[in-house]
Formats: structure tokens, C-alpha cells, sequence
């Protein structure tokens, strides 16, 4: 299987700016390990509820994990899926299949026989590591199935299993067990920063999930960059409740204090009190999750119990943030500054806030470009558009994935002629450079003609006090083509709003009628993929099933 290359997606000119300017350096993943493990080797890099790694631990086990490998015969430019929870191991896996010059392919640990089965076969992996059985699911037989008639598939190794299981490698039986001295002659030199280092699939809110292609240069920009907005340092702790096998937990919960020589405690399963109990135990300084999670922070935070005074601040990224909810944040929080981010598996990090940017930027924007980046919005047929007018959020930069595997057409499309990355989400750039998001492409409501910002309405409708969650999507309507709906959370001991309590308070807000929703439906929860993102898709499928079932009845008998 034939990747793209930098020089593929990158021109010279481009290749030589970077190196220049900092952003892409001659630094590996394993050459970072190694010089922090020689600089403070007692340093504690990772954690988990139950385990932890030194960088000199780290290193140590990289390395044996890298024999094992290799005596697997693992070689340079192979694929190696990873499925598993938040657990310290996975930042020793990481580093190994980076020395030896093979590509991680992570996966989410919530995924199942559909979705990972197409990921194993679309990027030709070799060899999986997995947990056993996890929240009640066999993965290990999972793989095993998938083996069985998979082309590559052929090795599947087990991280924390009671006891040996059929088929598999226990992750302890490959660390190979040989003086480190020797280690470096039987991987063999490895590969460079620019060599392919990860595919990380889309969440696929919209469509069948991309793999992206990035080099280690790629993403270790993205963490150094956002470094440099959050002025992060090596006395910095991040907090990682997001999973480690995608863009968010990969970037800032192991990339982020790597290259910052700082520490990083990973958090298997999301419970709310219990994060909070993890910040005040291990001090944990920054945190970067989808809006969800600082949601519910929010909504069990209570002063007399919690102790969140260690954090420095918290980003929200991956789903746009309402103004009344960053509001609220700050007062809970006064020592925190609470930031937005918006980013892409396809770049990592398009806009952010950074912690020297006015406050009232992240109530108003999701940030502006990163240094040495350009954003523009884009119309239609790639012309930027007029300041405050509405159009594509388009990338270029340092941070750009090679390619999506194998989907020639889909990269092409996604790239303008002169390499700006389209991102098929909507939003607008003020005259300072801030941009705000402001839907998808596939996300607006077109109702008899006129096209109606989602964003909008949630926005006014999360400051509503009855109001808990929130999602607005279109729904089919034969005479308009389509109209509005609310997905609706009731806020905790609030009634729930009618559609006459809606259209009072949105008109009493200053919006149009058109854009007022004209169905409501009240549920317990809202879909979310692993990361938070609300998935929309579900949601119109819901209710144009439920539309169905009202025009068509059941035929009587």
C-alpha cells in the first residue's frame, strides 16, 4: 500500500519555511522520549488510576516493546491498530511503533466489528494492540473474528488480561527482555519526522470515516504551537479524560507534555465527580475535551467538596461553545481561563484562544490562526470571502495531513489549487482575524429558500434557564423543503419548554420567525461520538423516521 509523501502535499519551498520557522523539527517522537529521560529520568510522565511510567521507564519499555517488534517481525511503514482505553500503556506503544518506523492507526475504544473492521482493512494493519474484555465487550474476540478473514491481519496482542487467551500475544511476553545496550542494532535506524507516523480516522458525524495520513512533523507542530498559546511548560499537568486513541487525547494528552517535557494523567472512564477528584490528586493544570465534559464538571461541581484550584485552564474544543456556558464557567472557576479551540483530525488545530487573548474572545469566537498559519474563508469556488461574511473555514500550514488513504478523489476535493484545506464547516472572520463557527456545510437548515444557522438558536436557547442540552437540526417538510426542530435536555428539576415557550423566547430575542423551531422533542440524552461531538446525522434520521411513521399509518386489518 503506496502513502503520500510530504513532497507530495508540501513543496520545497514549503518543506525548507518550516524547518526555518521552528514548526517542523528533526526530532522523532523516540528522540524526544530519549532526551527527557536523560534530562529527568525520575519524572513522572503518565498516569492512569492504577499505573504510571518515568520518562526513564517510558523509555526503557519503549525500547524492549521495539525488539518484541521487530522479532515479530514488524518493519517500517507497517500498520498498527491500536484499541484501548486510557491506560499508560498506550504512550509506551506509541513510542515503540514510532522507533521501530511502523504507522499507529488508533481506534476508540468504543467502536465495534463494523466500524473497526473497516479501519483494519482500509489501512492494511498488521498487527493490533487491544484490551481483553472492556466494559462488557470482548475486543480480543473481536480481533480475533476480524483476523480470520482479514488479507493483513495476522497479530493481536492483549494489554492487562487475567490470564492467556488463544490466538493472542500477552503485551508483558512481548516486551522483550535484553540488555538495552544491544537494542538499538536490532531495530535498526527507524525513520525521520517526516516519515508517515499515524492515521487517524474521522469521527465520521457526517459521512464514513477518512483515514488521515500525518507525519510526526504534522502533529508534534500542533503541540508545539498550542503550547505556545497556553503558555505551557514543563511544570505543567494535563488532565486527559478524552480518548487517547484519537486527534484530541493523542495530540495534548501524550504529544502536548512530551515535547514540553511535562506530565500528563489519562482518565479511562468519564465520571464528572471523579475527574474532579483526579485534578485536586495529581494537580493537573490544562485541560483540552469537547464542551461536553466541562459541562458536566459544571453541573456536579460543588466549592465545599471539589478542589480545582490547580488548573491553569481549560480548553473546549469539537463542538461550538455558547456564550451563557463560558459565562458560567468563570464563575465557577475564577482562577481558570476558559478557552475554545477549533480544530480538525484533517490539521489538528485550525483557531484558538490563547491564554493572552481579551476573555471575552472565547464568549465571541473559536480563536484565530496559530502563528505562521493562514485561515481564510473560502466561497464556494475557493474565493475568500468579504470580512464578516459567511463561507468555508479553510486551512493552510504546517499541520495539513498528507492525504486521505486511499480515497485519491476525497483529498483532492478537500485541497483548493493553491493548498488550502477545506473543511466543510461554515464560520466567519472578523476584521481582527477571530473566526467563529457557525455550522457545517451539511448543517444549516434550508427552509423555503432561506438558509438558517443552527448555531444561532442553540446559542440563545443554552441560555435559557430550563434549557440543560440543546441540538437543532432540519427536518423534511414537504411545502418548505425543510423546518426547524429542537432536540431538547431539560435543565435539572425545569420543566420542559413547549414550542409556544420556544417561539416566545426567541422572538422575544430578536430572530426571525422563520428561523423559530417548529417541533420540539424532549429526550433524556443526546448521541455523542467517543470525542462529544453531538451527532447530528442520528438526529435527522430520528426525526424524518418519526415524520414517516405520522404521514404513513399502518394500514388497518
Amino acid at each position: 500500500m503506496a502513502f503520500a509523501t510530504v513532497n507530495d502535499r508540501y513543496t520545497q519551498d514549503d518543506i525548507a519555511r518550516f524547518y526555518e520557522q521552528g514548526l517542523w523539527r528533526h526530532d522523532t517522537l523516540f528522540s524526544i522520549l530519549r532526551d527527557n529521560a536523560t534530562r529527568q529520568p525520575d519524572r513522572v510522565f503518565i498516569t492512569d488510576s492504577s499505573s504510571s511510567y518515568t520518562y526513564a521507564q517510558l523509555h526503557e519499555s519503549a525500547i524492549r516493546l521495539a525488539v518484541g517488534l521487530v522479532r515479530l517481525g514488524l518493519e517500517p511503514g507497517d500498520r498498527v491498530v491500536v484499541q484501548m482505553p486510557n491506560w499508560v500503556e498506550f504512550a509506551v506503544i506509541a513510542a515503540a511503533v514510532s522507533r521501530v518506523g511502523a504507522i499507529i492507526v488508533p481506534i476508540m475504544p468504543i467502536y465495534r466489528r463494523d466500524d473497526v473492521g473497516f479501519v483494519v482493512e482500509a489501512s492494511g494493519a498488521r498487527l493490533v494492540f487491544t484490551s481483553p474484555t472492556w466494559k462488557g465487550f470482548d475486543h480480543a474476540a473481536m480481533f480475533g473474528d476480524l483476523a480470520r478473514n482479514s488479507q493483513t491481519l495476522s497479530t493481536i496482542v492483549v494489554l492487562r488480561a487475567e490470564q492467556a487467551l488463544e490466538g493472542t500475544i500477552a503485551f508483558e511476553d512481548l516486551v522483550a527482555d535484553i540488555p538495552l545496550e544491544s537494542a538499538d542494532a536490532e531495530i535498526g535506524p527507524g525513520v525521520g519526522p517526516d516519515a508517515p507516523f499515524a492515521i487517524v480516522f474521522t469521527s465520521g458525524t457526517t459521512s464514513n470515516p477518512k483515514g488521515c495520513l500525518h507525519t510526526f512533523n504534522t502533529m508534534a507542530c500542533g503541540s508545539r504551537l498550542l503550547g505556545l498559546g497556553w503558555k505551557y511548560t514543563s511544570d505543567d499537568i494535563q488532565f486527559g479524560p478524552s480518548p487517547v486513541t484519537h486527534t484530541t487525547g493523542l495530540v495534548t494528552s501524550v504529544l502536548l507534555p512530551l515535547v514540553h517535557g511535562a506530565s500528563s494523567h489519562i482518565m479511562e472512564t468519564w465520571e464528572p465527580s471523579e475527574a474532579l477528584a483526579r485534578i485536586a490528586q495529581f494537580g493537573c493544570t490544562a485541560a483540552v475535551t469537547a464542551t461536553t465534559f466541562l459541562q458536566m464538571i459544571l453541573d456536579v461541581y460543588d466549592p465545599k467538596v471539589h478542589d480545582a484550584s490547580s488548573m491553569r485552564f481549560w480548553t473546549s474544543a469539537g463542538a461550538p461553545i455558547p456564550a451563557s456556558f463560558v459565562q458560567a464557567a468563570r464563575e465557577a472557576f475564577p482562577g481558570m481561563a476558559v478557552l475554545s479551540l477549533y480544530g480538525r483530525t484533517e490539521n489538528v488545530t485550525t483557531t484558538m484562544c490563547t491564554i493572552d487573548d481579551d476573555p471575552e474572545r472565547s464568549l465571541t469566537s473559536d480563536g484565530r490562526t496559530l502563528p505562521l498559519q493562514e485561515v481564510r474563508i473560502l466561497d464556494e469556488n475557493g474565493i475568500e470571502v468579504p470580512v464578516g461574511a459567511e463561507g468555508d473555514i479553510s486551512y493552510r500550514g504546517a499541520m495539513n495531513a498528507l492525504e486521505y488513504i486511499n480515497q485519491p478523489d476525497e483529498t483532492a476535493a478537500m485541497f483548493t489549487s493553491d493548498g488550502f484545506s477545506r473543511s466543510g464547516d461554515l464560520g466567519t472572520m472578523d476584521a481582527d482575524g477571530y473566526v467563529r463557527v457557525t455550522g457545517r456545510t451539511k448543517d444549516i437548515v434550508i427552509r423555503g429558500g432561506m438558509n438558517i444557522s443552527v448555531r444561532q438558536i442553540e446559542d440563545l436557547l443554552t441560555a435559557h434557564p430550563a434549557v440543560g442540552r440543546v441540538a437543532v437540526v432540519g427536518m423534511p417538510d414537504e411545502r418548505l423543503g425543510e423546518k426547524v426542530c429542537c432536540y431538547l435536555i431539560p435543565a435539572a428539576g425545569a420543566a420542559a419548554l413547549t414550542v409556544e415557550d420556544i417561539r416566545e423566547y426567541l422572538t422575544g430575542a430578536g430572530i426571525a420567525i422563520q428561523k423559530v423551531p417548529e417541533r420540539v422533542e424532549v429526550v433524556d440524552a443526546l448521541p455523542t461520538t467517543p470525542t462529544g461531538k453531538i451527532q447530528k446525522n442520528l438526529l435527522r434520521a430520528d426525526i424524518a423516521a418519526k415524520l414517516r411513521v405520522l404521514e404513513d399509518p399502518p394500514q388497518s386489518r
